[in-house]
């Protein structure tokens, strides 16, 4: 196996992410990119990047089987003559009973299908590109990986609901999400700061899609996420914490449907709600609206909200680290997150702030800037398959 090629794919709502690795002794990249804006409305291009080039081609694709051939067009340039071995896809949902990389068969797709009313932004669109993927390579082993499977290990107190004991057995209670992430930031500070690793560590997972996860040994014990991706922080598009009693007045007051809710809370609120202008984190920041203003000043509240319950979750605080677009990316969401929390033991040096430096703190916690990179976990998993060791 060792001319195999890895290929991984992340599909979104209107993108899919990838990236080619070489199997060999471990996964070794060699290209990555994404399909960008697939829509009938909107021009999608294609990005590639290898070897420090990036081209950017326009297509012509509005699903994700459309996406796929498009990145299968440029095979020789991916996968070099290398025979695609195996593919790794990030799915969103695995419920209760997924709880590791798994094998795509046709029972487990049909199994996963059933959790889409709790992933609606993803988990459709995460198995349209499984099967696109199982089309496009029969022979190859077809690996799901699971952004809530990491938060299998929380206690009962952070995964139930104040709800019938039912409930919890049927299934509804605190998934939890960005388990991929986690796991990488995880994986990469075990390599790098052992001793760290067995500390209570809080890593802020900041983007479109926005949570907070609490790990201690390694382990997650707390995510600001719940039964879907739609709980805790605020995101792009979605509305983050919110009183299910506002969903009851809107239903008996407004007349609102289900479908009108949740076109609301998942595609209409969040920053873009907030701001009444976009869920562009960039595009906020350089803006003179007060209202760009008062949704980043949402957006920061409830990061130092759920920060300090995530903090007296672990009993004290080791490590805040930022991942993630904006988490990586925004000196200023950073800096204000920080601001004022010496109390916590956090203060932040300016210049490696700004220079988006690995370390940027100077108090008592180590404060971290550290890219995450879901589609290396997803490649491993299918590495290990590939060997047997799965």
């Amino acid at each position: 196996m060792s001319d195999a090629a890895i290929l991984t794919l992340n599909a979104g709502s209107s993108s899919v992410k990838f990236a080619v690795y070489a199997q060999g002794d471990g996964p070794a990249l060699r290209a990555s990119g994404q399909v960008e804006n697939l829509s009938p409305t909107q021009q999608t291009r294609l990005i590639v990047e290898r070897g420090g080039d990036k081209q950017v081609v326009d297509i012509e694709a509005n699903d994700h089987a459309g996406a796929l051939s498009a990145i299968l067009g440029r095979a020789d340039v991916l996968f070099g003559g290398s025979t695609v071995a195996g593919v790794g896809h990030r799915v969103v949902h695995g419920g209760t009973d997924f709880v590791a990389p798994t094998e795509l068969t046709p029972e487990v797709i049909g199994k996963l299908r059933t959790l889409e009313p709790l992933a609606p932004l993803h988990q459709p669109h995460n198995l349209d590109c499984v099967e696109a993927a199982i089309a496009a390579f029969p022979d190859a082993v077809q690996i799901a990986c699971f952004d809530t499977a990491l938060h299998r290990t929380h206690p009962f107190v952070n995964d139930t609901f104040a709800l019938p004991r039912k409930w919890f057995d049927e299934g509804v209670r605190r998934y939890g999400f960005h388990g991929l992430s986690y796991e990488y930031i995880a994986s990469e500070i075990a390599r790098t700061e052992p001793d760290l690793a067995s500390g209570r560590v809080v890593i802020a997972h900041l983007g479109n899609g926005a949570s907070m996860c609490a790990v201690r040994d390694g382990l997650s014990v707390g995510s600001t996420m719940g039964f879907t991706a739609l709980d805790g922080l605020p995101m792009g598009t979605r509305c983050g914490q919110i009183d299910p009693g506002v969903l009851l007045y809107m239903m008996q007051h407004h007349g609102m449907d289900a479908d009108q809710i949740a076109n609301l809370l998942y595609r209409e609120s969040g920053l873009k709600g907030l701001s009444g202008l976009t869920h562009d984190m960039r595009t906020l920041e350089q803006s003179d609206d007060p209202h760009a203003r008062e949704a980043i000043d949402y957006f920061v509240f409830r990061i130092r909200r759920e920060l300090g319950g995530m903090s007296a979750v672990l009993g004290g605080l080791d490590a805040l680290i930022f991942t993630g677009g904006i988490g990586e990316n925004s000196a200023r969401i950073r800096r204000e997150v920080c601001a004022g929390m010496e109390w916590l033991g956090i203060a932040v040096d300016e210049d490696n702030n700004a220079d988006n430096a690995r370390d940027i703190g100077t108090g008592r916690v180590r404060v971290m800037v550290v890219p995450t990179n879901e589609e290396l976990v997803m490649a491993r998993a299918v590495g290990a398959a590939l060997s047997g060791a799965h």
